[in-house]
């Protein structure tokens, strides 16, 4: 099995810092205004549940079996076996510009979840640890994946050599 794993790059990091002391800072002011409220109970009950949800989807790392592809997440593994595998191509920084978060999160720990494509206008899941060196990765059904790796190119070629040959001629 190979395993490309996923790495958080410095502005990531800042941009987790910035949403953990946001999230401190509104619990503190909720808690000073708001002494044993339940408006305090609910802000803080709900910011606990937002960032354990968010911390157990965090992408961990690629898996190459000899049949599937794994997209390991800390409690969460997507299997994307090489036969539904329709096409594989690296995307561009600039080519996700219109892409936006349905139900994801965008920096905390990097960005996954469900995103929309404004561009293209369909939906995608992104697991990835920063917001560069893109895969796109559509499956016979139609679903779309997005996922990072620093060794964008040699992980785009395996997949690539991995997925069976289709003849043009299929479904005829």
């Amino acid at each position: 099995m190979k395993i490309y794993p996923y790495k958080i790059n410095a502005r990531t990091g800042y941009i987790t810092a910035a949403y953990i002391v946001v999230t401190a800072v509104l619990a503190a002011v909720m808690g000073l205004l708001y002494e044993g409220g339940y408006l305090s109970a609910w802000f803080l009950s709900f910011a606990m549940a937002l960032v354990a949800l968010t911390v157990l989807s965090i992408p961990r790392k690629l898996a190459l079996s000899d049949t599937t592809l794994y997209i390991r997440c800390i409690l969460d593994i997507t299997e994307i076996p090489y036969s539904e595998i329709a096409s594989v191509r690296p995307v561009g920084r600039k080519d996700m510009r219109w892409v936006l978060p349905l139900f994801g999160c965008m920096g905390f720990f990097g960005y996954y979840g469900h995103f929309i494509d404004l561009k293209n206008m369909r939906h995608i899941e992104i697991y990835a640890s920063t917001w560069s060196n893109f895969i796109e990765i559509t499956t016979i059904y139609e679903k779309t994946y997005y996922v990072s790796c620093p060794q964008r190119d040699e992980l785009t070629e395996e997949l690539r050599s991995r997925r069976p040959q289709r003849d043009s001629r299929d479904g005829i």
